[in-house]
């Protein structure tokens, strides 16, 4: 534990994490708007539900590796001239989708504009910026600003089903780019300022001076990340993105799996920035741990219930438990490696989580056309997450030879 007199830490980054929290969670309303109204897309142009289910997959696609450039552009530059830009392609996105007119346009705003040029700058580059104002409570600092999933479920679920139901999902699309334009670019400025430069030294700041078991071991632990992510994240990804669908589908209101999702992620809030202060107490490798197993536990109960409060008291749990992962992976990395590396590594780490996403939210619509249920794709996600598990386990133990290594 970094000394208090040793610290970075001043009071502007708290600053910093709101407004990179409120920047973020605006910008999560745009796949937002896409998965409440995946199912009226459909049926306004009697599509399968594959192909919006597509349109979101293409998003996350396109985020996670736009995310790669807009981290080495922070690296660079600094951070306020990639969120600038990116606020201005999500909100051109918006404004596309809402005249969407076939298949390609669908693909292009939500692919192209809200994905790879505008929320590929709303969570990596922050998240890399932020962990530059942070030393001593760097895991609670970090899920803070990963709680805007949470808090962007618990504000934007309610508003997007209310308001496309009143006015339809184009000009909830519309009314959404207005907000974001008159609120995100504002935020940015508030993100000028430089992060303060170290005075104490950490694992990355003494990388130079590792061994070579070492930097091999922290270049395979990156790689063992990457695959990781994938499985959790879509595993994370099916009901994220088909549960209002599966609950109307059983036979309830599409409000109730609105309310469902809200539920799911006010949890996830609250939980996340718990999980955050655990692992700046037992580690990032121990909190992967818990917060996979818990979301493959919760994924088999999904796939077994469905009735109504079985679903409440599956998306309640869920919340609970998946939240405590994502954070887990910038943390890991900030300790592995140099601060100077930090925008695309982590960026790197979300283009992969971006890809696992994408696959759970495709394949979640797939399997429900192949089978008229979603039961199979709810075990399909249990089976990412439990190879999730067997990898963050590896995961720990790489870690722990480094630290040994280190302390040698």
């Amino acid at each position: 534990m970094i000394s208090r007199e040793h610290s970075i830490e001043v009071p502007y980054g708290w600053v910093v994490i709101f407004a990179s929290l409120t920047i973020h969670t605006i910008g999560l309303a745009a796949p937002t708007i896409l998965f409440v109204t995946l199912k009226p897309i459909a049926a306004e142009f009697d599509w399968p539900r594959a192909v919006p289910s597509l349109a979101y997959s293409l998003l996350m696609i396109g985020s996670g590796i736009g995310g790669v450039a807009m981290g080495w552009w922070m690296d660079k530059r600094g951070i306020m001239s990639p969120v600038l830009f990116g606020s201005a392609m999500l909100i051109c996105g918006a404004l596309l989708a809402s005249q969407a007119q076939g298949q390609t346009s669908l693909y292009i705003a939500n692919g192209v504009l809200i994905g790879l040029l505008g929320k590929a700058a709303m969570i990596a580059p922050l998240m890399a910026n932020a962990t530059k104002w942070f030393d001593r409570r760097r895991g609670l600092a970090i899920a803070i600003l990963a709680s805007g999933q949470g808090l962007s479920g618990l504000l934007w679920l309610p508003l997007i089903g209310m308001l496309s139901a009143s006015v339809g999902w184009r000009d909830t699309y519309l009314y959404f780019a207005i907000f974001a334009a008159l609120t995100m670019f504002p935020l940015t400025f508030l993100l000028r300022r430089a992060p303060p430069k170290s005075t104490a030294p950490t694992a990355a700041h003494t990388s130079t001076t590792q061994t070579p078991g070492q930097t091999s071991g922290a270049a395979a632990m990156q790689g063992v990340m990457w695959i990781a992510v994938i499985g959790c994240c879509t595993g994370m990804s099916i009901p994220i993105v088909h549960l209002i669908s599966h609950a109307s589908d059983l036979g309830f209101d599409p409000q109730d799996g609105a309310q469902m999702l809200t539920l799911l992620f006010t949890a996830a809030f609250f939980s996340r920035i718990a999980f955050g202060a655990l692992s700046d107490r037992i580690g990032p490798t121990k909190t992967l741990m818990i917060g996979s197993f818990c979301q493959g536990a919760v994924l088999l109960l999904f796939a077994s219930v469905s009735t109504l409060p079985g679903l409440y008291l599956a998306a309640l749990l869920f919340g609970l438990g998946f939240a405590g992962i994502m954070p887990c992976y910038p943390l890991l990395i900030r300790i592995l490696f140099p601060e100077t590396e930090a925008g695309w590594r982590i960026a790197a780490q979300y283009m992969f989580a971006a890809a696992g996403m994408a696959l759970g939210g495709w394949a979640g619509g797939v399997l429900f056309d192949m089978t008229g249920s979603y039961t199979a794709a709810f075990l399909a996600a249990a089976a990412a997450t439990i190879a999730n598990l067997c990898l963050v386990l590896l995961l720990h133990v790489q870690h722990t030879r480094i630290r040994r290594l280190a302390l040698a």
